[in-house]
């Protein structure tokens, strides 16, 4: 009764995500394909007016003041007279910055596409944009060599020595990207997409409707690497301009992603935190794009599903026959020591809750293999560890042996690691070398714990003992993983960590086809394959 309810609960789970899938799949369909006016000749149908091929000039002005209502306050940063919007190009400017700006304060600019000759505020016809060249975000903290003293750049000192070590400063942005909409659409002014409609501006044109260009500002290109700190000397700053025109499927989608990524930041993200959000866009052509959310929706599931099952092999675990209690043990300070070095990072939200939790359960997979029983004998906590039998001695005998011969090589590199991390790199504190040692043994080494289980599989000629279906799941996820390590942009030394299970993984699948299920054996649960199916005729006759 109990596996058909697992079975039927993993059912409806799978039937949720497909069925999530395809709401995707059908959302993302009406975003990207938009229907045009079917007879352009009715009064609905809403015309470019970029078709007519008018001369148009592209003007760009910077700002201490969000908004203009005239030519004051306004410096003319590029202008670009017969601007041709088919014409992608990308121009480096110097840009002086004001006094306030400089004293932590914001700096805007002005997008004006117009005819060519007037004025942009005295053009009625002129199509008007704003952006932030500035953002504000807490500096990285100073980092120093621990044995010398010495430190990197004083930028980072000078830009924030008039703030606390948590407070924001203004940082600039080195890149600005604009788009254009350059299809020449006819929109359907009765099924006006939402997302589109707030950037258009109509015009009459004798008996049509006619709307002007789409002037867009591509806020997901802003990433935290190209963000420079502001400090009172910078008298002026570089920035690189970049144009290109936009498909309006694109547009639409840029808008949403644009949308969902101001959401984050209204919930209380940080720019940091987003930025591997943008990255995932702005990194990616819409092709792959979709295939990465096929790719993720499916690691989603198989972590769940592993998720799921480990817990149930975990919860009705009984005793530790066949399982490494070292490998449990490794598992949760691996775990631990990655959730300690994400909360010193400031890692979002995102990352450290799921790390978190995580954590929690490795800590009660330790209690349920040493038997680990908590009383409290008034405010003072008391911890008892039960006792094996013979079979998990045994077991324990194996997992210390293998242990024993690891030790020989896991130690002395790992304290290697960490000297010469002592002495050629940089770090906030001693607590912050502590915690990067301890992680770039976990990342680098940490699969060689995964060994014991090997050893003890080897010399109980068994692996019947192991949650299969959470393995397979993880798995799964593992060679996902493998895929995005050669297309995803990532440090060499994370790119070798994604193909480094994969060697003890095959070794496994060896195992159990070395060592094939003795269905007289009894299993972890106390019950045998012969026995179970004995009960089942029995219950049948």
């Amino acid at each position: 009764m109990f596996g058909f309810k697992a079975s039927s609960f993993t059912t409806l789970i799978v039937g949720v995500f497909v069925a999530y899938v395809l709401h995707t799949c059908w959302v993302m369909y009406g975003i990207i394909y938009t229907k045009p006016c079917v007879s352009p000749k009715t009064h609905n149908c809403i015309k470019p007016y970029l078709a007519g091929n008018p001369r148009i000039q592209l003007s760009i002005y910077t700002s201490t003041k969000s908004s203009v209502t005239d030519g004051a306050n306004l410096n003319l940063m590029l202008t670009i007279e017969r601007f041709d919007v088919n014409f992608k190009f990308e121009r480096d400017v110097n840009v002086s910055l004001p006094k306030k700006t400089r004293s932590n304060g914001t700096l805007y600019t002005h997008m004006f596409l117009h005819h060519v000759g007037m004025l942009p505020w005295h053009d009625s016809k002129h199509v008007y944009a704003i952006g932030h060249l500035t953002t504000y975000m807490i500096p990285k903290p100073e980092e120093i060599n621990l044995i010398t003293g010495e430190t990197n750049s004083q930028e980072a000192v000078t830009g924030a020595e008039t703030k606390g070590p948590d407070q924001p400063v203004a940082h600039w942005r080195s890149r600005l990207t604009i788009n254009i909409m350059a299809d020449n659409f006819t929109f359907d002014g009765s099924a006006l997409p939402a997302d589109v409609h707030r950037y258009l501006k109509l015009m009459q044109h004798g008996k049509t409707v006619q709307y002007l260009p789409i002037l867009f500002v591509d806020e997901l290109s802003n990433r935290v690497r190209d963000l420079k700190i502001i400090n009172g000397t910078s008298g002026a700053l570089p920035l690189t301009i970049c144009y290109d025109a936009i498909s309006l499927g694109k547009l639409r989608f840029w808008t949403h992603m644009q949308e969902a990524v101001y959401s984050l930041q209204q919930f209380g993200f940080t720019e940091k935190d987003v930025d591997e959000v943008k990255g995932i866009f702005v990194d990616t052509n819409l092709y792959f794009l979709a295939l990465t959310f096929f790719v993720a929706a499916f690691h989603l599931l198989f972590d769940f599903l592993a998720f799921k099952n480990d817990i149930t092999f975990w919860r009705r675990k009984k005793n530790m026959v066949g399982m490494s209690t070292k490998a449990v043990l490794w598992r949760c300070f691996s775990t631990l020591v990655v959730f300690l070095f994400l909360l010193d990072e400031k890692t979002s939200l995102l990352v450290l809750i799921p790390a978190a939790v995580g954590a929690i359960i490795e800590v009660w997979k330790v209690k349920k293999a040493f038997k680990i029983t908590v009383k409290c004998r008034g405010l003072k906590p008391v911890f008892q560890f039960g006792t094996f039998d013979e079979s998990e001695r045994k077991t324990e005998e194996y997992d210390t042996q293998a242990m024993k011969y690891l030790s020989y090589i896991l130690y002395p590199l790992c304290f290697g690691g960490a000297v010469y991390s002592l002495l050629n790199m940089k770090y906030k504190s001693w607590y912050s070398w502590l915690i990067n040692s301890l992680v770039n043994g976990v990342y680098a080494f940490g699969f060689l714990f995964m060994l014991p289980q090997l050893f003890v599989n080897y010399k109980l000629k068994s692996v019947a003992h192991l949650p299969w279906k959470a393995f397979m799941y993880k798995a799964f996820n593992t060679f996902i993983d493998d895929v995005f390590a050669f297309i995803i942009t990532m440090p060499t030394s994370h790119r070798l960590a994604c193909f480094r299970d994969d060697v003890v993984f095959l070794v496994y699948l060896y195992q159990r086809w070395l060592y094939p299920v003795d269905k007289t054996r009894i299993n972890e649960f106390g019950e045998s394959y012969d026995e179970k199916d004995t009960k089942k005729k029995l219950h049948k006759e």
